[in-house]
């Protein structure tokens, strides 16, 4: 087959390598902006493909998740086997193994697995100019030849040698031919034998001998499940035909790596050319102090606090930009569609005001994004997983959990992204789960308007910024002992040693950076951005309808009357152009027709439940009213007590100090107060009223779990608002 065939018919080739072996920054080089993120066929692990252009066409580029090795141990490692072998799609046409050129021993190990696959083989091998410094050579025709696949030797940060690879491709593609395999000790083959014997009295499918030998060297029953055996009868079966394997004297488990390594140190004692001796490595002199049990500890925390800063801090002037922004679409478009009220408030209060809660999120997700590239080329990233793992690791949190955790001060959508820096899908699941309780930036709003305007009159400025600082703790004092309930009774994520490969200290590359930035915002806006606005315009809907014109009518007249002018007086005073008149029948019309809609008819249903944590139905609305995000029960407030969204923050805390319980046992007496401001903050605290948080669980975890954690959120929120408030009236 020639390489214009396999072009026209759309060729595929899978890039794959150890973690840390950069092979995301090569496949950015080999595909530029041309590249698209999914999910592979019926899972949901992250597929990220590219084009390839070559001079015979277009190829499509398929990123695999990183592995060590072949024998599957988490979803990623099955994943990347079942791909090269064209289970989760088409098998790829060229398989490129991304290689480290500084740890050549541990990274050829993957690359004689995927030799034994009998595909075509490329090998990059990869930071070729960090090998050159150290004095180390490296005979990659020799290597070619000994491994028989061709090797590339490249520095794909700076784009040396890039070109080359890309023939090398080409090349591979226009004249495929298998690499070679290595040779087999007779037990195992053998033993592949037996298994072959064993699959066809099932009535399995035909196999290929590498892919029998990968069903002896695991025990991952899932892939002998994926060939038609019962799970019960994996463990007995293996057991048979592997008798060849441990009457040679060797570990069935340990057989493929003793042939393999085997192998690998006499191909390297002929290619590799050591360097002079020198004195102890950069690497190792700054890793006694950055990994250091004391001072190790000391310097992440300063380092996690100043990026915590730069997020919360460096992202208020663009956020403030695009609300001004946002405000400022409204604003003209609002009378271009002033003729059709319904479709203006639909435009304005739904689709402007949904599409700039999505945008406003860009500047910390993209500072998120900056921060951790840099994080993780420089190599600092992996350090932290090593110092944090001995804190989280009493309640199941792994030691990758604390950045996710940390950046979820600022905001939790981009605190769920970086979970993906963790390996262990249970793990990763149960930081999502606790993620939400970081007290983030969207709760401040409201923890501004409680303690101004009910804490600090009542106890001063020393009381009241003590309470600001235990609202952001709170949350983190609860998510540990939650995240080990949920260890213990739901996950029940099993003790493992954390091994983590800790890769030399690098200097980031700019257009590396800028591009994960880059990928971090877009990701954003087309994964959760549709979701999110999609919420907004049901929140929108449900504030507007129904529109019953005798509820504008009944406001009109209690308005009046309020005023103390008949209807006439009022129409005239209008007509004459009273516009601060105009202005206070607007507002009492709008929180008419909040109290008339779906959503404030719901608020009243249900403001018995909140009854026990001081709520009346107005906060009630104000709670169901901000689930798209939190921030918005400060504006839903400004509207329900008659001020309007341009409310500012000191003329709604003097109407909440006025309100009044209009109905019930509490009739008259003052609905805030300084319990009612504790637990209105508690709630806040905990619950998850935010509509772009539950969408980017649900995109990286599922529905499922999106559910749940809003169920638990929503109870955890109630009852520590509850306890809040009783506890709170009986000792203030």
């Amino acid at each position: 087959m020639n390489a214009s065939s396999v072009l026209a018919r759309g060729a595929t080739v899978a890039l794959i390598g150890n973690p840390n072996t950069g092979k995301t920054t090569l496949f950015n080089r080999l595909t530029g902006a041309r590249q698209r993120v999914g999910n592979y066929p019926g899972v949901t692990v992250t597929r990220k493909t590219g084009v390839l252009s070559l001079d015979g066409g277009d190829v499509t580029v398929v990123d695999l998740p990183g592995v060590y090795s072949l024998a599957a141990t988490s979803p990623d490692e099955r994943i990347a086997i079942e791909s090269l072998q064209g289970w989760a799609e088409t098998a790829p046409d060229v398989i490129v193994c991304v290689v480290d050129a500084t740890h050549l021993r541990r990274s050829l190990f993957l690359a004689r697995q995927l030799a034994d696959l009998g595909r075509p083989l490329v090998i990059a091998l990869n930071f070729s100019d960090e090998l050159r410094a150290k004095g180390v050579t490296i005979d990659a025709t020799r290597l070619a030849e000994r491994l028989g696949a061709p090797v590339v030797a490249i520095a794909a940060r700076q784009g040396e040698n890039v070109e080359g690879l890309r023939q090398a491709i080409a090349e591979a593609l226009e004249r495929p031919a298998a690499s070679a395999r290595p040779q087999w000790p007779a037990s195992v083959g053998e033993a592949v034998e037996l298994l072959r014997g064993e699959l066809d009295r099932r009535g399995g499918e035909s196999l290929e001998d590498a892919i029998l030998r990968r069903l002896l060297f695991e025990d991952d029953h899932a892939l002998l499940a994926r060939v038609g055996v019962a799970r019960p009868e994996c463990a007995p079966l293996l057991d048979r035909v592997r008798r060849p394997i441990r009457a040679a004297g060797m570990h069935p488990l340990a057989a493929e790596a003793l042939v393999h390594y085997r192998f690998i140190d006499g191909v390297l004692e002929e290619v590799v050319g050591q360097g002079p001796a020198g004195r102890v490595p950069a690497t190792e002199r700054i890793d006694r102090v950055l990994t250091h049990r004391a001072s190790g500890l000391a310097i992440f925390a300063g380092l996690m606090f100043l990026v915590f800063q730069a997020i919360y801090t460096f992202a208020t002037p663009a956020m403030d930009l695009i609300e001004a922004a946002t405000g400022a679409v409204r604003d003209w478009v609002a009378p271009l569609l002033a003729g059709t009220p319904m479709f203006q408030s639909l435009v304005c209060d739904g689709v402007i005001a949904g599409a700039g809660g999505v945008v406003v999120f860009l500047p910390q997700i993209f500072l998120l994004f900056f921060f951790i590239a840099l994080l993780e080329d420089t190599g600092y990233l992996a350090r932290t997983a090593f110092l944090m793992d001995r804190l989280f690791g009493w309640c199941g949190l792994n030691g990758k959990s604390f950045v996710p955790l940390l950046s979820s001060y600022a905001c939790a959508v981009p605190g769920v992204l970086a979970t993906r820096t963790i390996e262990d899908p249970k793990a990763r699941l149960l930081t999502i789960l606790v993620a939400p309780l970081m007290s983030c930036s969207a709760r401040l709003p409201v923890y501004v308007l409680m303690i101004g305007a009910f804490i600090e009159p009542a106890y001063g400025a020393a009381v009241a910024a003590l309470t600001l600082f235990a609202m952001h703790v709170i949350g983190l004092a609860v998510a540990l002992p939650a995240a080990w309930f949920f260890n213990r009774r739901v996950l029940k994520i099993r003790v493992q040693p954390f091994l983590i490969e800790l890769p030399p200290y690098r200097w980031p590359h700019p257009r590396d950076v800028l591009w994960r930035m880059w990928e971090g915002g877009r990701e954003f806006l087309l994964r959760a951005g549709t979701v999110i606005l999609a919420l907004s315009v049901i929140v929108w809907a449900l504030l507007y309808f129904p529109r019953s014109p005798q509820v504008e009518t009944t406001a009109r007249a209690a308005f009046a009357a309020e005023q103390g002018l008949a209807a006439e007086a009022l129409t005239a005073r209008l007509a004459a152009g009273d516009e601060e008149l105009q202005r206070e029948l607007d507002r009492d019309v709008s929180a008419a027709y909040i109290e008339q809609s779906f959503l404030g008819r719901v608020g009243k249903a249900v403001q018995p439940i909140f009854a026990p944590a001081g709520f009346d139905w107005k906060i009630t609305v104000g709670v169901l009213a901000s689930f798209p995000a939190r921030e918005v029960i400060v504006s839903t407030l400004g509207i329900i007590y008659h001020l309007g969204d341009e409310a500012d923050e000191d003329s709604l805390r003097g109407a909440l100090g006025r309100a009044k319980w209009t109905e019930g046992p509490l009739a008259g007496q003052a609905v805030f107060t300084v319990a009612t401001a504790l637990s209105v903050m508690v709630f806040f605290a905990f619950c998850m009223q935010c509509g772009s948080t539950l969408a980017v669980i649900a995109r990286e975890a599922g529905r499922g779990w999106a559910v749940f954690s809003f169920v638990y959120l929503t109870g955890l929120a109630w009852l520590a608002a509850v306890l809040t408030f009783q506890i709170a009236v009986r000792l203030i």
